[in-house]
């Protein structure tokens, strides 16, 4: 196929890239850089910095000349809190790029396989990122009804591995205890640390998406997660380090755990790698 990936030089677009090339698949990535880096970009893919939601008439024209038979839409501004303090472009990249986006894909006759995210199982109206997400999936949905655009949302449940973000508003809890760790700092718990989630290994995301844009659809929403959960105290545990509790922030869920049985069904998916097991590999790639 030929493939484009949207957010292809952040942490799950990277990995989902890689994937791609391995498996012998022309690739195209549209990043920013605003949160990617394009030394994560495989070098075997080619790698054009713009944004998708600015100066659409020259996308039209990249996406024509690369005619790609599958769109992976992963950009986005991503995460909970920072939505809050800027909701407007929040809205603009997830909504409008969304639009911009299935828009392209339209013209060249794309699937469209979107990245969603399980926070609408919290409440699509708790925070602007998961409005703004949720917004993209009712997209998709026109399009496919609308303009016979193949779509399938992917909703992303707590996404953990290589290339995970470890600094600043975008980084991942797992990547926060390991930079803690490595730092001999204690581990930061925000709330009573009771909180669970389903956290899910990106090579399970890849293979997800993958399978998705193997078929057409109809704007089917398909959890990628693992069907089972832990407490944020239970994972801190398994660094066996000093931690501190912190604040509550908003727009936290309680509880995250995927539903997997439509997933297994009809893409045939299934989660292998595990939270334990990655953890404990990594303590002993970093004693």
């Amino acid at each position: 196929m030929k493939c484009l990936v949207t957010g292809g030089a952040g942490f799950i677009g990277s990995n989902l890239v890689d994937q791609l090339v391995k498996e012998g698949h022309e690739v195209q990535v549209w990043d920013d850089l605003s949160t990617g880096d394009k030394y994560n970009v495989n070098p075997r893919a080619v790698l054009h910095i713009c944004s998708i939601i600015g100066n659409f008439e020259a996308r039209k024209v990249m996406i024509k000349e690369f005619n790609p038979d599958v769109i992976f839409h992963l950009a986005a501004l991503a995460r909970i809190q920072p939505s809050f303090d800027d909701p407007l472009t929040t809205a603009d990249i997830n909504v409008r790029g969304t639009f911009n986006i299935c828009e392209l894909a339209k013209e060249v006759g794309a699937k469209v396989v979107y990245a969603g995210s399980s926070s609408f199982y919290a409440g699509p109206h708790l925070n602007p990122y998961s409005f703004t997400k949720w917004q993209g999936e009712e997209i998709c949905k026109l399009y496919s009804e609308v303009y016979d655009v193949s779509t399938a949302v992917a909703r992303f449940f707590n996404v953990f591995g290589d290339r995970q973000p470890t600094e600043g508003a975008y980084a991942t809890v797992v990547g926060i205890f390991e930079r803690q760790y490595k730092n001999k700092e204690p581990l930061t718990i925000t709330w009573d640390g009771e909180q669970r989630r389903d956290f899910t290994h990106v090579n399970n995301i890849v293979r997800g998406l993958i399978r998705m844009s193997r078929d057409e659809w109809e704007g089917e929403v398909f959890n990628l997660g693992t069907g089972t959960n832990h407490s944020i105290n239970e994972l801190a545990a398994m660094y066996g380090c000093e931690t501190v509790y912190i604040d509550r922030r908003p727009g936290e869920a309680r509880y995250t755990l995927a539903e997997l049985e439509f997933s297994e069904e009809m893409l045939g998916y299934a989660s292998h790698e595990t939270l334990d097991d990655y953890v404990a590999e990594w303590l002993e790639e970093n004693k």
